[in-house]
């Protein structure tokens, strides 16, 4: 199981979502000290883990690398032991990743929400919607709705939201869209598209600062408590992955709970607006 987790690595490697510091490859990284994390895309497309982890390495002398995939992926990996911790947020899959003996010592790290984002024509009418009324009113108006269709947090959270809203999840409908791909991926196919998704915040924050004069998207439904988004640290279980770093894993969620990690987490912003909320003391 460790050889086909490498390969996945290595796959994801190869369409630039792993990210190896300067004369690094894959398997020299695995062997030397430094700790390799798997995470979710939306801690890495929106600039976060840049920011963050030379803070971690100065504080620390811990080198860090990271593969950004979707939280199932993550989960995959932690589980057939190929990284050495997990930074994900999908709470209810961590729990049971938990409960069948392959990780300990789950940490809230910080937080931010889920939007309903969308064409700022609005065609489905669902601005200023609750979320279980707007995805009725895509569904009735056969709007285009992209789906990340990866098991990644945000699509988990999404398939929950359609069983909210008393819905099917709509996977054999014309107008649904699954990419497999992610989150800015996903809003950037939206916008051609002429359609809907769901989005964490920090993403679509991310995609306004790229985009800006060219932005077609804006957010439709946002600000309920169904549509919370926490992040959390997982360190895998010693008895069930011997051979990680496990040392450097528990540096690295000592430091993200830290006050000193926990006040740049915050101080974080694109655009003046901040992406992320630190929440490990609530």
């Amino acid at each position: 199981m460790r050889q086909f987790g490498k390969t996945i690595i290595m796959m994801l490697f190869a369409i630039g979502v792993f990210f190896p510091g300067p004369g690094d490859n894959v398997q020299v990284f695995a062997a030397q000290k430094g700790l390799l994390m798997a995470t979710t895309t939306s801690t890495d497309n929106t600039g976060l883990l840049d920011y963050l982890m030379p803070y971690f390495t100065k504080a620390t002398g811990i080198n860090i690398r990271w593969v950004a995939t979707g939280t199932g992926k993550a989960l995959k990996l932690g589980e057939n032991c190929d990284v050495d911790v997990l930074f994900v947020h999908a709470p209810q899959a961590e729990q049971a990743f938990i409960d069948n003996g392959f990780g300990i010592d789950r940490q809230k790290i910080m937080y931010n929400d889920f939007v309903l984002i969308g064409p700022v024509a609005d065609p489905a009418g669902i601005k200023g919607k609750r979320i279980s009324a707007a995805l009725v009113s895509i569904r009735s108006t056969g709007n285009v709705f992209v789906s990340r269709g990866d098991n990644s947090g945000t699509h988990k959270k999404e398939r929950r939201l359609w069983k909210y809203a008393g819905l099917p999840i709509p996977e054999q409908e014309s107008w649904y869209r699954q990419t497999g791909q992610g989150m800015l991926a996903a809003i950037r196919i939206a916008a051609e598209q002429n359609g809907y998704t769901l989005a964490d915040r920090g993403t679509f924050i991310k995609y306004e600062s790229v985009e800006q004069e060219k932005l077609s998207l804006g957010i439709m439904v946002q600000g309920e408590a169904v549509l919370l988004n926490q992040y959390s640290i997982l360190r895998l279980a010693p008895q069930h992955c011997r051979d990680v770093k496990h040392n450097e894993a528990k540096a690295l969620s000592e430091w993200l709970t830290s006050d000193a990690a926990q006040q740049l987490i915050g101080k974080f912003r694109l655009l003046g607006k901040q992406l992320f909320v630190p929440n490990v003391n609530q």
